[in-house]
């Protein structure tokens, strides 16, 4: 479990409550979760339930290694079109249950392959998933961003979709592996492991991405890694309970 008050980078309007956060978690996920029952988190396939919080005391590091549902709600992701520096460990949704995930995409490569649809994006097809709404979430983004072509050098060639793996250095899994995570065009990306950052200690940066294009992105239910201390300005998520935990919280990049 960590601690709130280091999850929190700056005071903002008061933060929705834990059974809150737990709500909105199911109301994103209405195909795979149906609802909370004490510590346990309800499946809508009749299958076991999944622990909430698994009682371990974890520093930072042991979240992003071995988080539980818990853990992955505790920093709020912060919105909107600026880019506020993030304060030591401050990664909000980097932090995921891999339980989890694989409950809500599949628990093999096999299985997600399953429901993998074409996306076309700027020239090229990627392969994203279909479950929870992920794939109709990023042609949505792609129709807005294709109204501003002035936007397609950073978007295009994307660096990938779908890549069953383990987070790069990690024991976690990848949203990648989920299909459910767009890498943009590389030549404009930061990534705190290529500055020469460790863990806990990471180089200041300098976003190449216009912040209109994260904004469109947070409109359609995805997260950007820029917002991350341990920062990966090409990556977008989609993690839509806590796009909806940040608008319960008013919670804004720009103050």
């Amino acid at each position: 479990m960590l601690a709130l008050a280091a999850a929190v980078p700056a005071a903002r309007a008061a933060e929705p409550d834990f059974a809150t956060r737990l709500r909105l978690l199911v109301e994103a996920y209405p195909e795979s979760l149906s609802g909370v029952e004490g510590n346990m988190l309800l499946l809508r396939d009749g299958g076991e339930p999944l622990p909430i919080d698994d009682g371990k005391a974890k520093d930072h590091q042991a979240a992003l290694a071995g988080g539980d549902i818990e853990d992955s709600l505790r920093q709020v992701y912060p919105l909107g079109a600026c880019e506020a520096k993030p304060v030591v460990d401050f990664d909000p949704g980097r932090i995921r249950s891999d339980v989890l995930m694989m409950r809500l995409y599949g628990r093999t490569a096999k299985a997600v392959e399953g429901d993998l649809v074409p996306v076309a994006w700027f020239g090229t097809t990627l392969r994203v998933t279909k479950r929870q709404g992920a794939a109709a979430a990023l042609e949505k983004v792609r129709d807005e961003l294709a109204e501003r072509p002035v936007l397609k050098r950073y978007l295009a060639p994307s660096a990938g979709t779908f890549n069953w793996r383990k987070v790069s250095g990690a024991p976690n899994m990848s949203v990648h592996s989920f299909g459910a995570a767009i890498d943009l065009n590389t030549k404009f990306a930061d990534y705190w492991v290529w500055s020469g950052g460790k863990p806990g200690k990471v180089p200041r940066h300098a976003n190449r991405y216009p912040l209109e294009i994260v904004e469109i992105f947070e409109r359609h239910g995805f997260i950007w890694g820029g917002r991350w201390y341990h920062y990966d300005t090409m990556h977008f998520e989609y993690r839509p309970e806590l796009i909806a935990i940040a608008k319960a919280a008013s919670a804004s990049a720009c103050r």
